[in-house]
């Protein structure tokens, strides 16, 4: 049964930084591009960004990432990183990550069919 544990988030600052962290087991990590994704109150779950299987050479941004945040996987710990620099206010929400069908440049599929979310992590952007 595939797991995967989020870690990192807080309470932050306007303009400051986090680094969250997805550890996964259950499967081979390395052969599954991830994604991470976002949920704030009243509001669906969006994607955020997508990273290739393997190398991770192909990483994929929503436009609320682009710029700001930076998508990396280290295969050796089964472990998908999410850097995330010039944090605002409507960054404020509930993050996850999960293996996902396909990514390249310009999309990323959603999450794998049957795929048990995990807790999330909070990350709380404030004045």
């Amino acid at each position: 049964q595939v797991q995967v544990v989020e870690s990192g988030g807080g309470l932050v600052q306007v303009g400051g930084s986090l680094r969250l962290s997805c550890t996964v087991s259950g499967l081979t990590f390395a052969d599954y591009p991830m994604g991470w994704f976002r949920q704030s109150p009243g509001k669906e779950r969006e994607h955020v960004a997508c990273i290739s299987a393997d190398d991770g050479d192909i990483i994929w941004y929503s436009d609320i990432a682009k710029g700001r945040f930076t998508a990396s996987r280290d295969n050796a710990r089964n472990t998908l990183y999410l850097q995330m620099n010039s944090l605002k206010f409507e960054d404020t929400a509930l993050y996850y990550c999960a293996p996902v069908g396909h990514v390249s440049s310009w999309m990323c599929s959603d999450a794998l069919p049957d795929i048990t979310w995990g807790q999330g992590t909070q990350v709380t952007v404030s004045s």
